[in-house]
């Protein structure tokens, strides 16, 4: 980068820095809607927000579950 200000090889293109990163860990960010699902068997329950799905167990099964993308 010519002018070292994020603009690109000739200084003319758009800042790009920093867009469409996820954080160290590579976080799904899916707000705060949606569904806690059950890897083992397939049970539901709405998310949390504030309370990670993997922080979660399932009431049928006990499992940790994840996040329904």
């Amino acid at each position: 980068m010519p002018q070292r200000d994020g603009t690109g090889p000739d200084g003319s293109g758009p800042r790009t820095t920093g867009i469409g990163r996820r954080g160290r860990q590579g976080g799904v960010a899916a707000g705060p809607e949606g569904y806690c699902v059950c890897p083992n068997c397939g049970a539901r329950i709405r998310h949390t927000t504030g309370v990670p799905c993997t922080e979660v167990s399932c009431p049928k099964c006990n499992a940790k579950m994840l996040r329904e993308v």
